[in-house]
């Protein structure tokens, strides 16, 4: 496995496991006085969650 796809299964999966955690938590996000919504992250989670599955089974092939 090369060194570029370790980091990026470990930067989808950070990404991933921090909109879970905001979902979790309830966290609210403000940006520019703008309050994102909660399905912004369940997106964000499923997309970099499959992103990290995709390249980790790549990896295994």
């Amino acid at each position: 496995m090369k060194p570029f796809t370790k980091i990026a299964i470990a930067v989808f999966s950070l990404v991933a496991v921090l909109h879970l955690l905001r979902l979790v938590f309830g966290l609210e996000v403000v940006i520019d006085g703008v309050i994102i919504p909660f399905w912004v992250s369940v997106i964000g989670f499923i997309a970099a969650g499959v992103l990290a599955v995709l390249l980790w089974r790549e990896t295994r092939i």
